[in-house]
């Protein structure tokens, strides 16, 4: 049996994990910290505690009761969060289709020549595993 996908977090609950992604464990208070300085403008503790309070229910983050003062930490993996975002916003905004995304994205602003290349290697890597036969297929010829 799969276990479900963690819910999509909200964009603060997102802002939040981006911090514990970056900096690794962390209080409430450090957490709350890191918040302000990005935003440049005083974000309430409490805010911040009730946001911990709410990811912790919905199982984005875990937290470690060991101390007096309780630290954090993301219990969602980066990658696989990106992941679940872009598809979502993939198939609400472009109706599943990558082709409409990427035609997008690199027509609507300038790309560099350097992000030219890693796209093209990155494409090419696509087209390896996928001209690469699976072996679980020959496993059931």
């Amino acid at each position: 049996m799969s276990k479900a996908p963690p819910p999509k977090p909200t964009d603060s609950e997102l802002e939040i994990l981006h911090v514990l992604w970056q900096h690794g464990p962390a209080t409430v208070r450090a957490i709350n910290d890191h918040l302000s300085q990005r935003r440049q403008v005083e974000v309430g503790y409490t805010t911040t505690l009730k946001i911990l309070q709410l990811m912790l229910e919905k199982a984005l983050v875990r937290r470690d009761d060991a101390d007096r003062s309780h630290v954090y930490r993301a219990a969602v993996r980066e990658q696989e969060t990106q992941g679940l975002l872009l598809d979502k916003f993939v198939d609400a905004t472009f109706g599943g289709s990558a082709l409409k995304l990427v035609m997008q994205a690199l027509g609507s602003r300038q790309t560099s020549a350097d992000e030219l290349a890693q796209i093209r290697r990155l494409l090419n890597d696509i087209e390896i595993q996928n001209s690469t036969p699976n072996s679980d297929d020959n496993d059931h010829a």
